[in-house]
């Protein structure tokens, strides 16, 4: 998940100097700054560009913003004829440059992480025209204008696909695809708005680059999680706070697994943080297995308890169960 952000001061400085949110991610220097912090302070074994997923709606030509305190605001969605694939890389040409900056920057053993929003969850946002808590008028639109919804979907899917393979052009070792909203369908929508296009946009990456492993994580998806393992094609899969462990493991034999820990753990810190830590390595680390949070880590995070984090990681297993 994203490693940089509000926890860390050296970040706060860099966003005070830049503007507002979307300036960041359009500033080369500014996101590979924000970037690489994470990297240089605590050791990560990979980078996790700094973007956010909806440079995309924006770059096909939805206005967007982010309020203070209210985060992302859409204008309210525009037919699809009104959104257009033409300026999709000139407007994302920064973020392209970001990825070159950090892949020169970072030592050969830190892999770079590029990443997308899934269409499903893109689409949400485009049409909610922001955060939604019930996402009435996504699902009203899905329900009464299927027709209309996919088309929306397959210009995500295309836009998606050589978004993603920009990024591995510039450098990107691993791509990941973020379905955050994909546990709010039921399981015939999940089927065809979420693994549908996540195939299709998997397929075309392995065509074009099939040397670069894809992520997928369908946030809430419960016991669909092995159902879009299997049919989308995806290399690993991560995991949100709500898989149990046991469910990971079962997962974890089908293909390499990513996560699971509660991002408020990392904000409480010691016992509890150090034995939640140790069960998941105990239980994932002997497989292919990448640590990670649950969700994204939290604004109110102390930097010194990801120090305490990472040391505990490095450390197993001779911390063994007791952490």
């Amino acid at each position: 998940m994203r490693q940089a952000g509000r926890y860390l001061p050296e970040y706060r400085r860099v966003r005070a100097r830049s503007g507002n949110f979307l300036d960041l991610c359009y500033t080369p220097e500014a996101a590979t700054e924000v970037t690489l912090q994470p990297v240089r302070q605590f050791g990560m074994d990979a980078a996790i560009l700094f973007s956010d997923i909806l440079v995309v709606p924006h770059a096909l030509g939805q206005v967007l913003d982010f309020v203070d305190g209210e985060g992302p605001r859409l204008e309210p969605f525009m037919a699809v004829e009104g959104l257009s694939l033409a300026g999709l890389h000139d407007a994302l040409a920064p973020v392209y440059e970001t990825v070159r900056r950090v892949e020169g920057a970072l030592p050969k053993s830190v892999a770079l992480i590029g990443f997308a929003g899934a269409p499903w969850t893109v689409a949400t946002y485009m049409v909610e025209g922001g955060s939604s808590k019930d996402f009435g008028a996504v699902m009203g639109l899905a329900y009464s204008e299927p027709d209309r919804f996919a088309a929306l979907i397959d210009l995500l899917v295309e836009a998606t696909v050589g978004y993603l393979e920009r990024q591995i052009e510039a450098g990107a070792d691993v791509v990941k695809l973020f379905d955050s909203w994909a546990g709010v369908l039921p399981e015939d929508g999940f089927a065809r708005w979420v693994i549908e296009p996540t195939r299709r946009i998997v397929a075309a990456l392995k065509a074009a680059h099939p040397e670069t492993p894809v992520i997928g994580f369908p946030r809430g998806a419960g016991r669909l999680y092995e159902r879009y393992a299997i049919e989308t094609g995806i290399d690993a899969l991560a995991l949100d706070t709500a898989v149990p462990l046991a469910t990971a493991a079962v997962l974890q034999r089908r293909l390499p697994v990513q996560g699971n820990l509660d991002p408020v753990l990392l904000v409480t810190g010691g016992d509890p943080l150090r034995r939640a830590t140790a069960a998941i390595l105990d239980t994932l680390a002997s497989g292919p297995f990448v640590f990670n949070l649950g969700h994204g880590i939290l604004p109110t995070t102390p930097p010194e308890h990801v120090v305490a984090l990472a040391a505990q990681i490095r450390a197993w297993p001779e911390g063994g169960a007791g952490g």
